[in-house]
């Protein structure tokens, strides 16, 4: 899809360059990258910023609306659509940052620059988001017309508004999620207002929030004298209750205020062109030993659960002589057929960095499995040179795509070999790309061996890749072991994405992690409801809703690397500027749809998505909408306007008030695919679908026509049709006549049935 849409961005602008723009122009005309980079070409043509493009169907509606620049006439359409990069007028960044979280509002005007005033297209959003961004809404304004995203249940007003294709709504890629808006006049301005949360990236003490913000210079207006004024608000509340130090800051920002834990910023200027770098900020919180805290929080009225809010973090320091647990690690590695190319090939790579991080001290096995186990030894390695090496070697000869899917044999084997594991943290990385029956047959095995486990049971990290595995029995199976998961839904990030996880793993510094204490109060919930181990790569936040009253002390106790016990009192206050609803949707709505797949409880997925509808996160169980609604009919349409009948005149404003929906496609990642795993279908690629029979008569009458036209010119085609009798002539005519039905046909079926899934 990623694909698709450069190719449709690079056609739109060829089409671009018949824009006359008169002599007052401070930006050259855009540029087309080579084709012969195709790499390249698609990493400049994705957006880096908040895009909106124009949709061109017909080349000759490309024209400014208000300079005609009488170009040649194009004949034919584009299909596929060509994209234009729309101008942007004005934009204005806010980022408010919450312990690990980060909510990020874009609002800008853009125009339709490219199309003729008398004309109209579609318009599309394109909102790349940082790291695990979460879109959270998008809302739109258009010459009287408003336009807003909202989430409903499944099922909830099916069949009220109408089904719009993927182009609709989707995600690009995993963090760029577009929008398209329908049939916009050319020359209008859109004011857009855009919502996200993402992480902030932790290392040392120090926290980070990265958000697109790069400009391309085609977005520059093309006229000096419109006022270009580009704004940036940062609000930082960290939690903590302690000192906050800005470390570095992309862009001149100016200090506004500053308390205990707080941190506010601003910039705003003049620009001749808009920011050609991402907003990056970074500042420290932590010092240099584990510390943290509880913040406590109540519901608001119109919150679905009115039990009180929690939320504990732990900071690992930023301590560089800490000890770190002596690991034995073993790897299982998905090698079935469609694991084959890319997918295989970066595994290799990350598991080659990590066998180099291991210690002499560690011990480490590696099992690759498909339909059939292979193991590299049959019990655990020192992590020697030669014993390394030798995995490279073994690696190299029998990772060798192929075969079907079996998980719970080379699971159960792994856990059998860290059973007996002393003085050490044993640790199970599971990689694969597919579906298999007995997920839940695996978690039901797991869960009753681990929690009846030794002191510290082997914790499983999980990691899938594409869409065809299921994303939550792998979160599911490393929330029973204390252990985290990870996931790289486009083939690229796969190599970056692994090692991040195989990092995590490598740097637990507190391991056995409880709070006794929390299990006396009423209702009480927590997520995750085994608490993982504390990375020095990232902090540990825990929530839950609880009745009650809350401890007035807290404390979390747990193991350090050289196996001591380690107590750490829990600093409680009440967070009142913090939303804990919203910084803990997430990952509270990801962890209870991994529970309602596996209790398969009614119950549980309506909570989840009533939580999802409150806070605008999607889930498996919400579907997102696009509201519509037409002013300029609110503000004609009034009692007593018009004569006629007092029914149809009321119907009329009746029919104005109601708002018009359409309900983009499913959203979610779903819940993996066993017949793409058994078919063995590569990660990224979609299933095929067999064409319509009339859609194949046209694609086939249209190749016969154009293949003949090519063939033939206008004198011959004269000259052979002198020479025909009557019969040929008639039998002509009829086959010309049964071509122009089958075109009428596929006409009548994009106006008529377009708004059906999209066929």
């Amino acid at each position: 899809m990623a694909d698709d849409f450069v190719k449709a961005v690079e056609d739109g602008l060829k089409l671009s360059k018949r824009l006359y723009f008169g002599k007052d122009r401070p930006v050259t005309p855009p540029k087309v990258p080579s084709s012969m980079d195709k790499s390249g070409a698609v990493d400049m043509l994705l957006p880096k910023s908040p895009m909106v493009y124009a949709v061109i169907t017909d080349p000759k509606i490309v024209d400014n609306p208000d300079i005609p620049s009488y170009q040649p006439y194009v004949h034919g359409r584009c299909d596929p659509p060509s994209l234009i990069p729309l101008q942007m007028n004005a934009v204005e960044l806010d980022v408010d940052c919450y312990l690990d979280t980060a909510f990020v509002r874009v609002s800008g005007t853009w125009r339709v620059h490219c199309v003729m005033g008398s004309k109209s297209c579609d318009c599309r959003i394109a909102v790349p988001m940082g790291d695990q961004g979460s879109i959270l809404g998008v809302e739109a304004e258009i010459s009287g017309k408003s336009y807003h995203t909202q989430l409903i249940a499944l099922g909830e007003n099916d069949g009220a508004g109408k089904s719009a294709s993927v182009e609709t709504g989707s995600f690009l890629k995993p963090n760029i999620f577009t929008l398209t808006l329908p049939q916009i006049d050319g020359g209008s301005y859109l004011s857009i207002r855009l919502r996200w949360s993402q992480k902030l990236s932790y290392r040392d003490g120090e926290f980070s929030v990265n958000v697109p913000f790069k400009f391309p210079e085609y977005v520059t207006p093309a006229i000096k004298k419109i006022p270009k004024r580009e704004k940036i608000h940062l609000n930082v509340n960290a939690g903590t209750g302690t000192e906050v130090l800005c470390n570095t800051s992309s862009h001149h920002l100016k200090q506004l205020r500053r308390d205990v834990g707080k941190l506010g910023y601003s910039y705003e200027s003049e620009v001749l062109k808009w920011s050609n770098i991402d907003f990056d900020f970074s500042y420290t919180v932590s010092p240099s030993h584990i510390f943290g805290g509880v913040l406590l929080q109540s519901p608001s009225l119109h919150d679905v659960d009115q039990r009180e809010m929690f939320c504990m973090y732990l900071l690992p320091g930023t301590a560089k002589s800490r000890k770190v647990f002596k690991k034995d690690v073993i790897f299982i590695v998905d090698i079935s057929g469609s694991m084959q190319g890319k997918p295989l090939e970066d595994t290799k790579n990350a598991l080659a960095v990590a066998l180099s991080k291991l210690d002499p001290g560690d011990s480490f096995n590696i099992v690759a499995f498909n339909g059939e186990t292979y193991l590299f030894s049959t019990s655990m390695e020192l992590a020697t040179k030669e014993a390394v090496e030798r995995a490279h070697q073994w690696i190299g000869i029998n990772f060798i795509a192929g075969g079907s899917t079996n998980i719970c044999a080379p699971l159960t084997k792994a856990v059998e070999m860290l059973t007996n594991s002393r003085g050490s943290i044993p640790i199970i990385f599971l990689v694969t790309d597919g579906a298999v029956e007995d997920e839940r047959q695996i978690c039901d095995a797991m869960k009753s061996r681990l929690t009846n486990g030794g002191s510290i049971c082997p914790r499983i990290y999980t990691f899938g890749i594409g869409s065809y595995c299921n994303h939550y029995f792998l979160r599911m199976l490393a929330m029973i072991s204390r252990g985290y998961y990870g996931a790289a839904y486009d083939l690229d990030s796969i190599e970056i994405q692994m090692q991040k996880l195989f990092t995590r793993g490598f740097s637990s510094v507190l391991a056995n992690i409880a709070i006794d204490t929390l299990k006396d109060l009423d209702e009480f919930e927590m997520y995750p409801s085994r608490i993982p181990d504390l990375s020095s790569e990232s902090p540990l936040i825990v929530s839950g809703r609880y009745q009650g009253k809350f401890p007035d002390t807290l404390k979390a106790k747990g193991f350090l690397g050289d196996l001591s016990n380690f107590v750490v009192e829990l600093k409680l206050q009440l967070a009142k500027d913090i939303p804990l609803d919203r910084i803990c949707a997430k990952q509270q709505i990801d962890l209870l749809t991994a529970q309602a797949w596996f209790s398969e409880d009614k119950r549980l997925e309506e909570k989840v998505s009533k939580m999802s509808v409150q806070t605008g996160v999607l889930c498996e169980y919400t579907r997102m909408i696009i509201v519509e609604t037409d002013e300029r009919n609110n503000a004609s349409e009034s009692p007593g306007t018009k004569k006629g009948s007092k029914k149809s005149d009321h119907q009329k404003i009746l029919d104005s008030e109601v708002p018009k929906t359409i309900m983009l496609q499913n959203l979610g990642i779903g819940f993996g695919d066993l017949t793409a795993t058994a078919e063995n279908f590569p990660p990224g690629s979609e299933i095929p679908k067999l064409p319509e029979v009339a859609e194949i008569f046209v694609k086939a009458a249209s190749n016969c026509c154009s293949t003949l036209g090519n063939k033939c010119c206008c004198l011959c085609c004269i000259e052979c049709c002198n020479k025909l009798n009557d019969q040929c002539v008639i039998v002509l005519t009829q086959l010309c006549t049964a071509l122009a039905c089958f075109g009428c046909f596929e006409c009548c079926s994009n106006l008529c049935c377009c708004g059906q899934d999209g066929q």
